[in-house]
């Protein structure tokens, strides 16, 4: 058939081109052969040998293509997703010689505080357990390094899996905001949970049990009244659980499992998961968040186990899943009449000693 007018070409080559006034991505032109025809040269076999001109050129569209992605030359965007067990990995063998310095390992009592948690705290952790908790708290002091491509490749999956894009993204800007960070840079937030409070994220959203309630959570995160940034908050769990492994309320579950890590993992997704279930049923707002925050705090330190049970019966989607009743947290009522309380976005430096029940948006 001769290719006379505009109206006679065939569909699958009217695919290739966009319409008037659209531009396709880079990335749709490689797909379709496009951009391979052009790098080729007219009428050169496919198979034919590329001349420098040709292969530079070739270099030339794809650093266009990192710039379209917001990705920037050899920035961790360009990299693939990294899974937890691989950044673990990575921490267990880095040298954290100056962060494991500032790590205070337990919380220290004095007076009868020190007898009565003597005679009637929990028990201590056991001597092969330390170590891990240990490398837990270091990674609580570590922050966050642009040099560190481990470090970037942590950033740059969460940001994927929350927004489900392919692309990455700058290191810094309004779109991290969007994830509930506090500004362009969210190493600022991260003071006094370190690349614990990313680890614990990345779990989050690598784990294919927990990535769905993730989702759910940050989908609830953007609500028109009920939204609250979802990363500052993530952080504040991570603040919680810190606490509780510093007071020693998680050595019982960790000598049973005979695991530190997975058991703070474990204890945050449960805290986040009651979180958001109070959060959506009981309609709160961010101007809740500071009481929420104080009531997940006490209930995580003293019913540890009962929360770990309602993850465990949400990740098996059990009949009482979805319709678990809120575990040892009051019906929170109180918390209507706080509407015109101002919640403060304050920093951290280090890891305190707090008060127990004190809880805040960091």
């Amino acid at each position: 058939m001769s290719g006379g007018a505009g109206g006679s070409e065939r569909p699958e080559e009217r695919q290739r081109f966009p319409p008037p006034g659209k531009s396709l991505p880079i990335s749709a032109l490689r797909q379709n052969g496009l951009l391979q025809a052009l790098v080729r040269g007219a009428g050169q076999p496919v198979g034919a040998e590329i001349s420098e001109d040709l292969r530079r050129a070739q270099e030339e569209w794809e650093a266009v293509e990192e710039i379209q992605s917001g990705l920037g030359g050899t920035s961790a965007g360009a990299a693939p997703p990294i899974s937890f067990n691989e950044a673990l990995q990575y921490f267990q063998t880095a040298d954290l010689s100056e962060c494991r310095k500032k790590v205070r390992a337990t919380v220290h009592r004095q007076g009868l505080a020190a007898l009565v948690h003597f005679l009637f705290g929990p028990p201590r952790l056991q001597p092969q357990l330390q170590g891990e908790r240990e490398l837990a708290l270091a990674m609580a002091q570590c922050c966050l390094d642009d040099n560190e491509r481990v470090h970037m490749r942590i950033l740059q999956t969460i940001y994927k899996k929350l927004t489900r894009s392919r692309l990455g993204c700058p290191r810094y800007g309004a779109h991290w905001e969007e994830l509930g960070f506090q500004g362009a840079d969210p190493g600022t937030d991260l003071r006094g949970t370190g690349m614990l409070g990313l680890m614990q994220m990345l779990y989050f959203v690598m784990d294919s049990q927990t990535l769905p309630l993730a989702q759910e959570i940050f989908k609830l995160s953007q609500h028109k009244t009920q939204n609250f940034p979802f990363c500052i908050m993530s952080v504040n769990i991570t603040r919680i659980v810190i606490q509780a492994l510093r007071e020693e309320r998680l050595s019982r579950e960790c000598n049973r499992r005979q695991q530190v890590i997975a058991v703070l993992n474990d204890l945050y997704a449960a805290a986040f998961l009651q979180l958001y279930r109070l959060w959506k049923w009981q309609h709160k707002t961010v101007a809740d968040a500071g009481f929420l925050l104080k009531e997940l705090e006490l209930s995580t330190k003293k019913k540890p186990k009962q929360l770990l049970k309602s993850l465990e019966a949400y990740v098996n989607r059990s009949p009482a899943a979805d319709g678990l009743q809120q575990l040892s947290l009051p019906s929170t009522s109180i918390g209507g009449n706080r509407a015109g309380e101002e919640i403060n976005f304050t920093g951290v430096c280090d890891l305190q000693v707090e008060l127990e029940g004190e809880a805040r948006l960091i």
